[in-house]
């Protein structure tokens, strides 16, 4: 509804000419930033959150932007928090909604608050990444023992749960094993968040796996509401918090091509970028043709899985 349009009565007819303010983002306060959202306040039960085409990749956040991500993003999150209601409670109330501004229509959320589970819940049904390091470091993924021999991209037999911390913007998450996790918030909560976790894997690894996508690994966000039950927050099973692989070209023993921002990764620490990870300089800007590839991959990833037009969402 915009600024001068006549207000309808609860029976459907039109009433006198009113004027209805239309919320612009500055009237809500920003309560926090992350490397890629954004929250803030709408009132005592309500926040706004926002996704920025920002990208960010070994802890730090790229001056290059990746145009319509936060969009993307946003599109994802709608999607699986939809399919994965049967399996758990989210924070989802509204993308569509006048309380959202007209300015940021299409890349935020409007969600429930949560009292925030101070604990990364990763799972894991490949061996890539830190797991991977884990692994061949001391034969295990935060404490989780696992087959000799393993290389690569294998498919683990029953996948694992591989909590992290939550690290502050600049900081990085530590791999932290299962007890360490049950110290810290209780056995019970503990065991709650690694069951649901790994449901939730399940049931996205098996409905990407007939897109023919694999879904190698993915982190999610809990919290608790007004009520004490735990629900799914931030974002979900999105190309940012997980890892896409095309089944039609998996071959374990090798790095596989992603529809994530691992095409990101691999330029920064490849020479041609010339930045040194070790290092305390930030990243370099990305080339546009990487802007362009990383685009593109997310939007297929949203369009594989989902199975709708990314046009119609940004229409």
């Amino acid at each position: 509804m915009i600024d001068g349009t006549r207000g309808r009565r609860p029976g459907g007819g039109l009433g006198r000419s009113t004027l209805v303010r239309v919320p612009k983002l500055a009237d809500y306060q920003q309560v926090a930033v992350g490397k890629v959202r954004r929250l803030y306040a709408v009132d005592d039960e309500l926040l706004l959150l926002v996704a920025t085409d920002r990208i960010s990749a070994y802890d730090h956040v790229l001056s290059s932007e990746i145009p319509d991500k936060g969009r993307v993003l946003t599109a994802m999150s709608v999607f699986w928090f939809e399919q994965l209601a049967d399996v758990v409670p989210n924070h989802l109330v509204a993308y569509d909604d006048e309380r959202v501004p007209a300015e940021v229509r299409g890349r935020a959320l409007l969600v429930k608050r949560l009292e925030m589970v101070q604990v990364e819940c990763v799972a894991r049904g490949y061996l890539t990444g830190s797991g991977l390091s884990d692994y061949r470091r001391t034969g295990a993924v935060c404490g989780v023992e696992l087959p000799p021999g393993l290389v690569e991209a294998d498919e683990l037999a029953e996948p694992i749960f591989t909590p992290a911390t939550k690290a502050e913007l600049g900081s990085h998450d530590e791999n932290v094993s299962f007890e360490a996790v049950s110290a810290q918030v209780g056995s019970e909560l503990a065991n709650q968040l690694r069951d649901t976790t790994l449901a939730v894997y399940r049931e996205g690894r098996d409905f990407a796996r007939k897109r023919g996508i694999l879904l190698a690994d993915t982190k999610f966000e809990f919290g608790h509401d007004r009520d004490g039950a735990l629900v799914l927050g931030d974002e979900v099973l999105t190309p940012d918090s997980s890892r896409y692989w095309p089944a039609d070209t998996y071959r374990p023993g090798r790095v596989q091509p992603s529809f994530d921002k691992q095409i990101v990764r691999d330029w920064l620490t490849s020479p041609a970028s010339g930045w040194d990870r070790a290092s305390d300089t930030p990243p370099p800007a990305l080339p546009d043709e990487v802007v362009t590839t990383t685009r593109a991959s997310y939007i297929e990833a949203y369009e594989r899985i989902s199975g709708r037009s990314f046009a119609d969402w940004i229409s």
